[in-house]
């Protein structure tokens, strides 16, 4: 981002909100509290975020530009935040590749990248990020309750030349929402799909109303299956003296892993119960 357009970021934090973006995000919100009651959303851990600023790292459940997670999200962040504090959204280059990304900025998502975060953070706001990106976002079915990052360790040195917190949000169920067969990294690779969107996967799956379909469910809005869905706002993490960002990284990664073990332990997939153990005593 030129200079300019990083002046005109800041000035704008302190001018009032603009309208438009007032609309996407309360779209996303209510979006959000209707997939909460579709899904039985649970939430726990604290009932407040830390102060802003701070780095918000959640994990995908299924989905780029349509994920249940990022509605959870949304919806966890509207209840938990203090009053007027402002957050941005990075959001895949990819959104603005298909013409989406325009229409989603006045609701503060930017591409993703390390200025925008940055800036943001400058600027006093919550910054989301989801490092995983596709390939989080599209795993199979049988990697649905493991959180992805894929070596990326961008997001814990923003967090530690900034010298903010890094709070985790973990949900969980998404996965279940649709069936999906295989992340489709070889068939994305043929293709070139890497090269001409950034993106290393193409998810085939089985999903309402588009039935076998490769690529679309999750790109496009798809009528999730009414999977039970859980979530949970972790303890901030706070970088340690001298910490290295592949250490900060790692360590937000196994915290989030562990949570999201946890809470699927023992889960009937599809409708979130735990498998009947008669033999255990209470």
């Amino acid at each position: 981002m030129d200079n300019a357009g990083s002046k005109r970021g800041r000035a704008g934090s302190h001018e009032r909100p603009d309208p438009r973006g007032l609309v996407v995000q309360r779209f996303f919100v209510g979006l959000g509290e209707v997939f909460a009651r579709w899904t039985r959303l649970e939430v726990e851990g604290p009932d407040r975020l830390p102060d802003p600023p701070a780095l918000l790292v959640g994990n995908h459940g299924f989905g780029g530009l349509f994920d249940l997670n990022g509605f959870a999200i949304a919806t966890m962040i509207e209840r938990r935040r203090p009053a007027n504090a402002q957050f941005t959204v990075l959001v895949h280059q990819l959104a603005w590749t298909l013409g989406f990304g325009p229409y989603l900025e006045p609701a503060g998502c930017r591409p993703a990248g390390k200025d925008a975060a940055r800036e943001a953070l400058e600027d006093g706001h919550y910054v989301l990020v989801m490092p995983g990106g596709d390939l989080d976002g599209f795993k199979s079915f049988r990697h649905r309750n493991e959180v992805v990052f894929g070596n990326r360790t961008g997001f814990a040195r923003i967090a530690l030349e900034a010298g903010v917190p890094i709070q985790p949000l973990v949900v969980s169920g998404a996965g279940e929402t649709l069936l999906v067969l295989s992340d489709g990294q070889r068939l994305a690779k043929w293709i070139g799909l890497d090269a001409l969107a950034r993106q290393k996967t193409i998810p085939i799956s089985l999903a309402l109303p588009y039935g076998f379909n490769v690529g679309l469910a999750g790109m496009l809005p798809y009528l999730p299956l009414p999977a039970k869905m859980r979530a949970a706002v972790l303890e901030p993490i706070h970088a340690r003296n001298g910490e290295t960002a592949d250490a900060l990284a790692a360590r937000v990664h196994r915290a989030m892993s562990d949570k999201l073990t946890e809470m699927t332990a023992g889960r009937i997939p599809f409708l979130g119960l735990p498998w009947p153990q008669p033999w255990r005593r209470e």
